[in-house]
Order: C-alpha cells, then structure tokens, then sequence
C-alpha cells in the first residue's frame, strides 16, 4: 500500500526530494518511505542550536512556510554531532517522522535548516518528502554577492530581499559596494557632508533626492545579515572612484580627466590619509567583518592632475617616487598599513597585487577575465584570490542575445544562466594544484551603472543568483547544467511569489526588458 502511494505522488509530482533543492547537495541517498508535511512544521533543538529557532521562524514565513518552536521532537530536530568537524558542514536525515539535522557548529546547523525548508516548501502543505540522507559542505568558503548602490541606491527592503534569498541558497559574503563617482552612500559623523552632499544624485540623475544609509540603518542590515551567516563586507573606495567624496569635501580633491573630473583624492597632502583613516575608523566599528575593501581599480581614469600639484611633487620628491603609477602604490600600501593597524585584512581589485600590497594581509579580487596572466600573478605571488571575472560573473551584462540594457562584451558576448552554472576554476589552477588552496572561492558582482529602477536591478540578479549559488557550493563532478535547470522550477516560483521581476529564460520573450 506504501509503495503504492508512493508512485502516485512521484506521478503526480508531489514527491520532494534532494533535485528539487539549489543548491544540490554533495551527498543524497534516498531511502524507502516519505514524509508527510503538516500544516504547521514544528522545530526543537539541543542547547546549542536554540539560538537559531526564532529567526528560522522569521525566514521561513517569508518561503511561505508557518514554524512554531517545540521544546522536543518537534517536525525539524537540530542536533549537534562533534563528528563533523567543518563549521559549514550538515547532515539531513529524512525519516517517516521527522527532519533531523546534525551538524558540529552554528553555520552547518544553519544551512541544513535551509535545506529542510526548501524540501518542505517545495512539498508544500500536506505533501509528501522523500525519506533519504543527506551529507553536505560547501566547496568554497567564499560565496558571495557584491551590490553597488553608489550608482544606484536601492535601499533597505531590497537590500534584505537580496539577504534572504541569498541566506536561503547558502551564500555567505555581501560586499556592499558604498561609495564611488555618482554617490557616497554611508553616514560618516565627523564628516556629516559625505552623506548630505556625496549622497545626492545617481548615475542617470545627477539631481536625485539624497539617498544613504545612517549608521543605525547599517547596524540594522549587519545585523539582519548576521543573523543569516552573511558577512557583510564594505568597499570604501581609494584613491580613484571618489568623486562623490571630493564633491562634499574638495579640500581632499586630487583632480581628475576631461571626463572623468575629481576623480581622486589627492595622495600628495596629509590631510588626505588623516581623513580617510577617520572615515576606515568608523567603517570599522560599524561593520564586524575582518575585511574592508579599498577598491584601488581604474586609478588612470583620473589622475592626470597629479602630476600638476605642488604637493604631490614634493611627495614624490621626498619618497623616491618615478612615476604617477608608483605614486598610486605609495598611496595604497599606506592606507593598506592603516586598515592593518585596525585589525582589519585589505580587499582589492587586482590592480593591488602590482601595488605590492603585503600577500599575508590582503586578499585580491581578480575581476579582469580577459588578463589571466593577472591571475597567475597574484597567486604565484602567495595572495588568497577570489575570482570575480566579468565574464560570467558581472550582472550587469545582458543574459540574452536580444537584451538591450546592459553591457556586452566585445564580440557580442552576454552573460547567460548558463555561463554562471558552468563557471570552473580548474583552468586556472591547472598550472599550478596548489593554486587551488588560495582560491578562497567566487563572487557575482551587481554593478548599477546601466539601471534605472529597482525592478532593473532585480532582473539581472535573478535567476542568475541560483545559478551562482549552486556553482559555489556543489562540487564540479555533482554539477549538470540540465538537471539544474529542471530543478529551478521551484525557485522560479520562489522569485515569482516575492514578486520579483526577473528573467524567465524559458521564455526569453515572453518576460519584457526593463527599459
């Protein structure tokens, strides 16, 4: 009888089992038997795992799922086994009963109460989960997202939509890219113009309303992050990129070009390092991350004043310095020593491996696809990586053939899910087997500078965002790009139901671009 109902369920499609789940575990054996989901799902815990119940709570109700906590034997069980020793690692046991997760720390415990919600809500009330095992760890440590809201502020609630739907596919980095040419995005109290003057306008409205987050707002979004495992990791970018900055304070202004105008800061007086290790200060304490990215890209856009400041040539004078691009890495390593003495470890763009910035306390962000050689470089040179290419792994490139809005690579070249998906590091560390240990993992990078609204920026994010959520955590030898897109039909309808306007690539024409 048993076996009977379950065929009809796998007929009718009822049956939830681990390819229904992004991303795809590394482990999963099904068992005989299933599970039949209740109209409320209970959830209890050991000592250790208490903690995570109320805010399971709060994120399941947002996957349409009711959680309430039970003191024992509740439908979700967590445990904690010292067997597993991996602070992300998880098993899922999928009993007749009850959903059993083990894991040996927090995180783990966290990511398997992910995975249960996503078989149960995909079963959904009264339907039925397939009893099986699952064993489960990430492949990098380093899964991450980067938004720029310089260029566009998005605000609060999207940046929490953004949070949960990574948290619920087991990203764990958000680099908030906060400052840069259009906006300065954070409140700085000892410099208050940052905000009040830098935070005005956008990339296509030089004239917006002001638009940043106060430092209560920033705790609030660390503090939500947090709550899901996500780092939050800032980008205070230096010495380029800083024209909203020089706009509210000129006094710091290195110039710039004809087209980009005060695109620097001047690294000739003191003054500069004064000021912005100030504003490092206050970034520090808002954000518990052991990382603060300083950008440190696409200086030569604007620094051709430099040259011209009667400071900067005594600077150059006194320290030795040849040349504009050695001035730059004067500039870098000093601001480098600064953020070290904070406790904090340096992020860059690659530009910071030719800067010479110290390998043991900076990590680089390798984001120019078409320069692997950069690549080598870095990781030859000792530096942790993480690989950010442009192509696949910059959003604001179109996902389709017949897109219009957003950039295209030289040749005609977009970005399609299925470019994310079937992203692999191994021809670049293929040279080298050891190279692989310094790759600490892979970033999607959501720049704004083509969007104009903030369903825009929701349709190149999603679906893409799953796509790389499976490709940094499920090994390459699990990996199938048509199985994974036969298993995003459950998170289609996850994005359809936040109502989110995303890309539907089963129906390239039938989803409109935004314009």
């Amino acid at each position: 009888m048993h076996f009977r109902i379950a065929i009809l369920f796998v007929m009718a499609g009822f049956l939830c089992q681990a390819q229904d789940m992004i991303p795809l575990p590394q482990q999963y054996e099904k068992n005989e038997g299933q599970l039949k989901v209740p109209g409320e799902v209970s959830v209890s815990a050991s000592d250790e795992f208490a903690e995570l119940i109320p805010g399971f709570i709060e994120s399941a109700r947002k996957f349409d799922v009711r959680v309430k906590e039970r003191r024992k034997k509740g439908f979700i069980r967590l445990v904690r086994n010292s067997e597993l020793t991996e602070a992300e690692e998880y098993r899922l046991h999928v009993g007749r009963k009850a959903i059993v997760v083990e894991a040996g720390a927090a995180p783990g415990c966290f990511y398997g109460l992910q995975s249960a919600l996503q078989l149960i809500r995909n079963a959904g009330k009264g339907g039925w989960i397939a009893c099986a095992e699952i064993n489960d760890r990430p492949r990098y440590a380093w899964r991450g997202v980067m938004l720029d809201e310089s260029r566009y502020f998005l605000g609060m609630d999207e940046v929490k939509t953004l949070l949960d739907l990574m948290a619920f596919q087991k990203l764990n980095k958000f680099h908030w890219h906060l400052t840069d040419v259009p906006g300065w995005r954070i409140e700085i109290k000892q410099y208050p113009l940052l905000a009040t003057v830098g935070g005005k306008g956008n990339q296509s409205d030089p004239n917006a309303p002001v638009g940043y987050y106060t430092q209560a707002e920033i705790k609030e979004i660390v503090d939500y992050a947090g709550k899901r495992f996500i780092e939050v990791i800032p980008e205070i970018d230096m010495p380029g990129h800083a024209t909203s900055a020089v706009r509210a304070y000129p006094e710091f202004s290195g110039g710039g070009s004809e087209k980009y105008p005060d695109f620097t800061f001047n690294p000739g007086k003191d003054g500069t390092y004064g000021f912005l290790t100030n504003v490092l200060k206050e970034v520090k304490d808002l954000f518990p991350s052991r990382y603060i990215h300083i950008g440190g890209d696409e200086v030569h856009f604007g620094n051709k004043q430099w040259k011209d400041l009667p400071e900067v040539k005594k600077l150059m004078q006194e320290q030795g310095l040849n040349s504009l691009v050695e001035l730059e890495r004067y500039f870098l390593n000093r601001m480098a020593d600064s953020i070290q003495s904070m406790g904090k470890t340096v992020i860059g763009w690659d530009e910071v491996v030719a800067a010479g910035l110290s390998g043991s306390n900076t990590v680089a962000m390798w984001w120019r696809h078409d320069k692997p050689d950069l690549l080598k470089e870095a990781l030859r040179k000792g530096y942790e990586v993480i690989l950010t290419p442009r192509i696949p792994f910059y959003f604001d490139f179109v996902q389709h053939e017949t897109h219009m809005q957003g950039r295209l690579w030289p040749g005609g070249i977009y970005v399609p899910i299925e470019a994310v998906y079937q992203f692999t590091d191994t021809v670049f560390t293929a040279e080298n087997p050891e190279w692989a240990g310094q790759v600490k993992g892979i970033q999607a990078n959501m720049w704004t500078d083509r969007i104009h609204s903030r369903e825009g920026t929701q349709y190149l994010l999603y679906p893409r965002l799953s796509a790389l959520a499976e490709t940094a955590w499920t090994n390459e030898n699990r990996k199938d790009k048509d199985d994974f897109l036969s298993r995003m039909e459950p998170m289609m309808t996850v994005y359809k139901k936040k109502g989110l306007y995303f890309f539907d690539y089963r129906n390239p024409s039938g989803t409109p671009e935004v314009k």
